[in-house]
């Protein structure tokens, strides 16, 4: 059965959206020829430079792990100023409430007595860290980082309008800002006049952002903070974007071996002794970051980080214990946090959700399969999930039999039709499905870049944007007014 699509770019098929018309005319007048030298050079340059994402599973005829290179598209995502500043509030509203939500479940718990959310639902979640309770953090700011994936889909009744939702939040390490900022080098190095014939919001200005933000939430001992970037080392998929985010924001990039702590604090092993560390925007989980606290194996952290971090003395961003709240089974409560903490109504709406610890829902759920998009709560980068309309009937009866096994571990949305954009294929332009994550920093104050990572399912047909997965990137224009 096919579903109604919403394109972005096109009303009908030969009418342009009043906020693509100007790019749609000066598409028209590039030879395909041209457009495809474009498309190899951006490779090209991608390469050179090295952005790759490293493919957990798979392996080279040595045996080692494959790099990819994420393709780029070189058709925009355009959406205009005053839907975006719709979003933009939406994103801060429900940033400020989830960071509220982490900050309860680690001191009061007021939610939970107030029986909004049941307790088993947070104290028996893997992500849920019990040498937080009772720890200040900063400003109460748990999640600095966050990336929230919206995507659009077509309104049921056939009257041709879309809405955004929220499809999912993640708070812990959020990834693929890097290539928001290069995506956006990259259009303005092969087309220039785009950007004079367009007034197309700035994104170049992130990193000062983020810098500011990881600044504004140091310990209050200094008044000159030393923040650091942790990574686990070049092995990790997502290496290029913490070894980029260090040098934009001109601060040391390091791993866990470079780091001690005495008497409490956090310190930097440099070729002129000990430096002390103030704040660490970490992309190590929560698993790995202090071998005396959690995994005593990891050779990723610093032994003794928790201490130091429950002391006051290191600020961590993300702090530990975040991925609490980007749960899949902590997402449907979201809008009930939104009115609970700040007794505001939801600006974006979740994708409504069933859940499989319900018994009706569970019910619903297992009679549906076959139209339905069902996700281990736990998954991530569009592992563990069932795309039901997708599916062999051997795969859902594979999910139906893990379902029924362990209900609690499983949510299940109806399957949206993604909305789509003109995308560059193999044979030639067509509709692509597509998402979009906007990072929300939050600090001493809240704030974002116009804008955000476009993500892009190359495959025709697919729902499924991630570039584990096989998908791609687009530049993502908020047109000024």
């Amino acid at each position: 059965m096919s579903r109604p699509t919403f394109d972005e770019m096109y009303a009908a098929p030969d009418q342009v959206r009043a906020h693509y018309q100007n790019y749609a005319r000066w598409l028209a007048e590039q030879p395909p020829e041209v457009m495809a030298h474009m498309r190899e050079e951006a490779e090209v340059i991608f390469r050179r430079v090295g952005i790759t994402f490293a493919v957990y599973g798979d392996k080279d005829e040595d045996g080692a792990g494959t790099e990819r290179l994420i393709p780029f598209d070189l058709i925009p995502r355009i959406i205009p100023s005053h839907e975006w500043r719709q979003l933009e509030k939406g994103l801060i509203q429900r940033v400020h409430a989830l960071n509220r939500f982490i900050h309860d479940i680690y001191h009061g718990q007021e939610i939970i007595r107030a029986g909004i959310v049941p307790r088993e639902q947070i104290e028996g979640n893997a992500q849920f860290r019990p040498e937080m309770m009772g720890v200040d953090v900063p400003g109460g700011v748990y999640s600095h980082i966050a990336g929230i994936d919206i995507v659009r889909a077509p309104v049921p009744g056939g009257s041709g309008q879309a809405e955004y939702y929220v499809l999912e939040d993640n708070l812990r390490v959020p990834s693929g800002v890097s290539y928001m900022l290069e995506d956006r080098k990259m259009m303005m190095r092969l087309f220039p006049e785009l950007f004079s014939q367009n007034r197309v919001a700035p994104v170049a200005h992130y990193p000062d952002l983020l810098l500011e933000t990881l600044r504004a939430v140091s310990p209050a001992h200094t008044a000159e903070p030393t923040v650091v970037v942790l990574t686990p080392g070049m092995y990790n998929s997502a290496y290029f974007e913490h070894a980029f985010l260090a040098q934009q924001m001109g601060v040391e990039l390091v791993e866990g071996q470079d780091l001690f702590v005495k008497d409490g604090f956090v310190y930097m092993r440099t070729t002129r002794g000990p430096k002390r560390i103030d704040v660490i925007y970490r992309r190590v989980d929560d698993d790995f970051l202090d071998p005396l606290a959690f995994r005593p194996d990891s050779t990723l952290g610093c032994a003794g980080l928790l201490d130091a971090y429950r002391k006051g003395n290191v600020t961590l961003c993300n702090a530990i214990g975040t991925g609490v709240a980007d749960d899949k089974s902590i997402y449907p409560y979201v809008p009930q946090m939104i009115e609970f903490y700040l007794g505001e109504r939801p600006i974006l709406q979740n994708v409504p959700t069933f859940m499989g610890r319900k018994p009706e829902d569970l019910k619903y759920i297992l009679a549906n399969l076959k139209d339905l998009v069902v996700k281990e709560v736990h998954g991530a980068g569009g592992y563990g999930m069932l795309v039901g309309p997708a599916a062999t009937t051997a795969e859902v009866e594979a999910f139906r039999q893990a379902v029924q096994a362990k209900p609690e571990g499983y949510i299940a949305q109806p399957t949206l039709s993604l909305s789509t954009c003109p995308t560059y294929v193999a044979e030639g332009v067509a509709p692509r499905h597509i998402d979009l994550r906007p990072f929300v920093l939050s600090g001493k104050k809240v704030q974002m870049v116009p804008g955000g990572l476009t993500r892009v399912a190359l495959k025709a047909g697919s729902l499924v944007v991630n570039s584990s997965q096989g998908g791609g990137t687009k530049d993502t224009w908020i047109l000024e007014a």
